[in-house]
């Protein structure tokens, strides 16, 4: 027994007693307060978290709709392929972050290990293609392309192969009907990334993890109609995760169609005839350099006068825009991107810019006439024109004696150009120019619509460039810090430049006012500037928006959205003119500069028009244009370093209208050749399953080579520019 009291042991017992209920009531009154706040002053909130989490979603994506032309033949469209997808998710982790499943997936499909792996891996910054742009929690495509066998064998090894699918897919297909590819319009589709996920999250239509994504083109463009709403089914679930039942369904929407004013047909003869004058160009000799024509690069493009449609746009470079689908690879990516490729993600129709050359020269007839200037008054047209102790030869330095605007146009005269801009620039001041200079020819290529984009239905269009007193100015301020750096008053040839601009870059010169008045110095263009002009020209006047899409069609055929065409103005001449520079470019084919390419030409039923233009560009050879025009359609097309207007661009463009009119070398006409003798108005129909009707496209035959083309003169020959 203890020797202590029991009444020294009472007094501890009792405080350790409090102590111990102090403590209980503390824990007691803690967890009350806890319960209190998620039961009460959270309770919903974590209710509706409980009930999503016993809530499973499964995502069916929507069917992407077709692109179809101007008789519904689809450009682009669907097909249905096993595609072998990787969870990122699940394969990190494992150990090895799934090295050893993408391995043995490697092996089934017949792929480098790397392959595979470079396909599942995130892109950055720092990580070239391929890679994954989209969203890591979304299965990663490894290939579209596998076969029966490949997918059996991933499919009955589940084991081996852990967060690996292989599943029939709707996958994207650009068909090429006819061979056509027509890549830069339509575009092309890549995974949709976090970013874009989290900034539509609140939009009326918003991404999901497993949306593909126009990038480019008419994809991106008409994307939100094209994508449709995918169907997600909702799952109820017990906590390990086994259906317990269903909560409900949202069934997929298809997107719909998109039916574009391109035709088929037509668009495989301008992509032909396009390629095969690059081809022809580049064995014909350069006299300036001692070499021949690179060719390097072009566009055409075929557009309805009367609306603005475009029924054909072709651009060189090209691509085939199949490499994007199921994921780029690096090889693909390095040859379309790569400093050696020339670039032909780029549609060189909206995006290529250049010198116009004497395309220009409707705008300068129309500035000299608004200036005062009679239209059929005589000007000097010598072979030189002087300007400050500089020579401004004419081309082949020919000259004409006095002659009419009209005239001036038909022959391409550029002495008669540079003696009225060199006088308009006078009466301004020159280079102290009044307060308000009037600046004639500068303010008629802005009401013109250059230095500004048409506004046409496809993505990154490029507005120009007029080099007026503004831009001049800007242009200085940019650059005279370099000019002074590099100026010298005695150096060579460039520093005695970046001199003189350095003291007075940002002066309008009398040189500066000549060249620009030929559409050369500084002055850029885009083919579809110079279609929609001459187009407006053709019409009476209207300069529409270019359109390629002509109607949104619901996947069932039901809802039609037609795409109606717009104008962004007037074309600043009067109908008199408008009328007197028509019959003009009408001369320029029977007895002008073009006159040696359209002998034959039906002018009396099918009146054509046209300009020739051969631009100079600093350091390269010469750029190729052509635009031409009848009562239905305006065709242009350019070719860099090319050579000249007529000798490149002219016999393609001339093949593409007798395909269209369905005409033979002599000008006879034969209707059930013709393509498109006439623009069509009717919308291809859709079924309610879907299904279209659409005529089989044939892959273009060019007709045999025509006569020499001294054989084909019409008339006194003219200036071939």
């Amino acid at each position: 027994m203890s020797n202590i009291p029991e009444t020294g042991r009472t007094p501890r017992v009792q405080i350790r007693l409090v102590v111990i209920q102090v403590l209980v009531f503390s824990l007691l009154l803690t967890l009350g307060g806890r319960l209190w706040y998620i039961q009460i002053r959270n309770g919903q909130e974590y209710t509706d978290e409980a009930k999503n989490n016993h809530v499973q979603q499964v995502v069916q994506p929507a069917v992407r709709g077709a692109i179809l032309d101007s008789r519904g033949v689809p450009l682009a469209d669907n097909e249905t392929r096993l595609v072998v997808s990787a969870s990122r998710t699940e394969l990190m982790k494992m150990k090895d972050d799934g090295k050893a499943v993408l391995t043995r997936l490697g092996a089934v499909l017949g792929m480098k290990p790397k392959d595979v792996m470079d396909k599942v891996r995130l892109c950055d910054s720092k990580t070239p293609q391929p890679c994954w742009n989209g969203s890591p929690y979304q299965p990663i495509p490894v290939t579209d392309e596998a076969t029966t066998q490949q997918a059996l064998q991933i499919r009955e090894r589940a084991e081996d192969f852990p967060g690996i699918t292989a599943e029939p897919t709707a996958v994207r297909r650009y068909a090429a009907p006819g061979k056509t590819n027509t890549a830069q319009v339509l575009g092309y589709l890549s995974p949709v990334t976090d970013e874009e996920i989290e900034k539509a999250k609140d939009t009326d239509s918003p991404f999901l993890r497993s949306d593909q994504v126009g990038r480019s083109g008419l994809e991106r463009t008409y994307d939100k109609a094209l994508r449709g709403n995918a169907g997600v089914t909702r799952y109820e679930v017990d906590n390990l995760g086994r259906v317990i039942g269903q909560a409900d369904k949202d069934l997929a929407q298809p997107g719909a169609n998109v039916v574009t004013s391109i035709d088929a047909r037509v668009q495989a003869v301008a992509e032909y005839e396009l390629n095969f004058a690059m081809k022809e160009a580049r064995k014909e000799h350069d006299r300036n350099t001692n070499e021949n024509y690179k060719a390097d690069a072009g566009a055409v493009v075929v557009m309805e006068n009367k609306t603005g449609r475009i029924i054909s746009m072709a651009s060189q470079p090209t691509y085939d825009p199949n490499a994007w689908v199921g994921g780029i690879s690096g090889k693909d990516y390095a040859r379309l991107t790569g400093k050696s490729s020339n670039y032909p993600l780029l549609n060189r129709a909206i995006q290529g810019q250049a010198a116009p050359g004497s395309i220009f020269k409707v705008i300068s007839s129309t500035a000299a006439v608004n200036a005062g200037y009679e239209f059929n008054g005589n000007y000097p047209c010598p072979s030189s024109y002087s300007v400050g102790g500089q020579v401004f030869k004419n081309f082949e330095s020919k000259g004409y004696g006095s002659i009419s605007l009209g005239r001036a146009l038909e022959v391409s005269c550029d002495t008669v150009y540079y003696g009225l801009a060199h006088r308009e620039w006078q009466k301004d001041g020159g280079t102290k120019p009044r307060k308000k200079p009037n600046d004639w020819f500068y303010k008629t290529a802005h009401q013109f619509g250059l230095g500004k984009e048409t506004g046409i239905d496809l993505p990154n269009e490029v507005s120009g460039r007029v080099p007026d007193r503004q831009w001049k100015q800007s242009f200085w301020e940019a650059n005279k810090d370099g000019w002074c750096k590099q100026g010298k008053k005695n150096g060579d040839y460039v520093e005695k430049i970046a001199f003189e601009n350095c003291l007075e870059g940002n002066r309008m010169r009398a040189g500066d006012s000549v060249n620009y008045s030929i559409g050369q110095g500084d002055t850029l263009v885009t083919p579809i500037q110079m279609a929609t002009i001459y187009a407006a020209i053709a019409n009476g006047g209207t300069l529409f928006n270019p359109t390629i899409g002509k109607a949104i069609i619901s996947a069932d055929g039901k809802s039609v959205e037609q795409i109606k065409p717009t104008s962004h103005g007037k074309l600043p001449m009067n109908t008199k003119t408008r009328k007197q520079i028509d019959a003009a470019l009408a001369g320029v084919t029977t007895r002008g500069s073009a006159a040696w390419r359209f002998g034959g030409w039906p002018q009396d039923k099918i009146p054509m028009h046209a300009k020739t233009g051969t631009a100079e560009v600093y350091g390269k050879q010469t750029t190729s244009w052509f635009v031409s025009y009848t009562n239905d359609y305006t065709i242009i097309m350019t070719i860099a370093q090319g050579g000249t207007g007529s000798g490149a661009s002219g016999p393609a463009v001339r093949k593409i209208y007798e395909a269209m009119y369905g005409l033979d070398e002599k000008g006879a006409q034969d209707l059930k050749k013709a393509l498109m003798p006439a623009p069509q108005t009717a919308l291809p129909k859709i079924q309610p399953d879907g299904s279209i009707d659409a005529p089989k496209i044939q892959p273009y035959q060019p007709k045999k080579p025509k006569a020499p083309a001294e054989q084909l003169l019409a008339g006194p020959p003219a200036r071939r520019d």
